[in-house]
């Protein structure tokens, strides 16, 4: 301010000079006064050329001003460059926001006071069934028709969550989708949906197998506890008391191989994945499955099954060459359990053929092949399931738990391989573990 006043008395006294030479001493309160006029007119100038500069949205080509005009450009400038600064920072972060909003598993959406769609990430759209660009701006409610939905978005409680069914469901492809709605703003709603299927899935497999394996104790439990009574309260023969234990431990044996499966089902779940560099000769796993099936069907509690054929065959190369790598105990279990699931559903005089092969990639395949009653198509995408049964007597009767397919399961899937199930009723089945060829190799190398 002291520079405007010392700039606007030079431009008066300049015009007292001039004037007072030109004109003598009246002249000289003109031109004073003209120079006032001429500093005014300057200053006016470069006002006009600021605001001009402004109004054009304040662009690159700045106005070369001076004094306290030239100043206030100056602060403007930094100001509006700390202000797109800052406003660029605002951007990218709303931008970073949106790319993890958009990149959420879950679903979000965001309402307005009158359930409009103002935003939804593609999960919500998926997961309710609308377009995210065509139905901005639109009713959920009417998009989304489900009763339960309509209920949900009508109560003011907001505590809780609903769950539908998602816009893929289906009887055979369950689809669950959770949602709940949190208020936020001026009436305004925040909508989340998450894909609940196999958590749904997982607490009914939980609550089965709770229930399967109460079952399975106590069917055992209910038989000791009547012979145990019968041999406490009554006077039986040597024969008949024999008898009566023979039978207590079967199903005792019955409740240990029960306990044995869940452990192995537990100890495959919890541990890691077997290291490689583990190698064992394939051959002397093999003769032990060969000697624990013979075993099985040698035992006096299995008399009911009959005969059986039993076959074990192996390239005639891989005889004292073949081996693999992984865990020799949890492949024999799996090798085994195929093998006894093939005796327990093969009807007397049936026959299973074990064999071994190398597939068009290299890769050994294991085999178990019967010709008994096979597996109806609805059943197979099951049959690893825990505790699940095509025939639920014949797997009792003879001793089955209903783990071992699971267990099968779990052991190739640590061991990189698949489990491959082919079967047609009346025809009979074959299970297959496909080892990933590098688990495989003839000789030491």
């Amino acid at each position: 301010m002291p520079a405007r006043i010392l700039l606007l008395m030079a431009y008066q006294l300049l015009g007292l000079m001039l004037g007072h030479f030109l004109l003598g001493s009246w002249g000289a309160a003109a031109g004073a006064l003209l120079g006032a006029l001429v500093w005014l007119l300057r200053d006016m100038v470069n006002a006009s050329r600021l605001l001009r500069w402004l109004q054009q949205g304040a662009g690159p080509e700045i106005p070369t001003l001076h004094g306290i005009w030239g100043e206030t450009i100056h602060r403007m400038r930094k100001l509006l460059r700390l202000s797109a600064q800052e406003r660029a920072e605002s951007d990218r972060r709303l931008q970073d926001f949106l790319d993890a909003v958009r990149a959420s598993p879950n679903g979000v959406a965001l309402l307005d006071a009158r359930d409009r769609i103002e935003y939804c990430n593609l999960t919500a759209a998926q997961h309710l069934g609308f377009d995210p660009q065509r139905d901005l701006m639109q009713q959920v409610g009417n998009l989304v028709r489900d009763p339960g939905f309509t209920a949900y978005l009508a109560n003011k409680d907001r505590s809780a969550s609903v769950v539908i069914p998602g816009r893929e469901h289906s009887d055979s492809h369950p689809v669950r989708i959770s949602i709940q709605l949190h208020p936020y703003g001026e009436g305004r709603r925040l909508l989340l949906t998450r894909d609940v299927t196999a958590l749904e899935q997982a607490e009914a497999m939980r609550r089965d197998f709770v229930a399967n394996v109460s079952h399975e104790i106590r069917t055992p439990l209910t038989v000791l506890s009547g012979f145990v009574e019968t041999l406490q309260t009554l006077d039986l023969t040597a024969l008949e008391r024999t008898r009566y234990l023979n039978l207590m431990g079967q199903q005792t044996a019955r409740m240990q191989t029960l306990v044995d499966d869940l452990l192995m089902l537990s100890k495959l779940e919890g541990t890691p994945s077997p290291a490689q560099g583990q190698w064992f000769d394939l051959k002397t796993v093999l003769q032990q499955c060969e000697s624990d099936a013979r075993a099985m069907l040698a035992h006096p509690e299995l008399d009911a099954w009959g005969s059986h054929e039993l076959l074990f065959e192996m390239p005639a190369e891989w005889e004292g060459q073949a081996q693999l790598d992984g865990s020799a105990s949890e492949l024999h279990s799996a090798f085994f359990n195929l093998i006894s699931n093939a005796i327990r559903y093969t009807l007397p005089g049936g026959s299973v053929h074990t064999s071994w092969r190398l597939n068009e990639f290299g890769a050994p395949v294991f085999s178990v092949r019967d010709n008994g009653p096979g597996i109806a198509p609805e059943h197979l995408p099951r049959l690893t399931e825990r505790f699940y049964r095509v025939d639920q007597s014949r797997s009792r009767q003879t001793g089955g738990t209903g783990l071992g397919l699971a267990i099968v399961k779990h052991v190739a899937q640590r061991h990189g391989a698949r489990l491959l199930i082919d079967s047609t009723p009346g025809k009979g089945s074959t299970f297959s573990i496909e080892i990933p060829a590098q688990r495989f190799r003839l000789g030491l190398h």
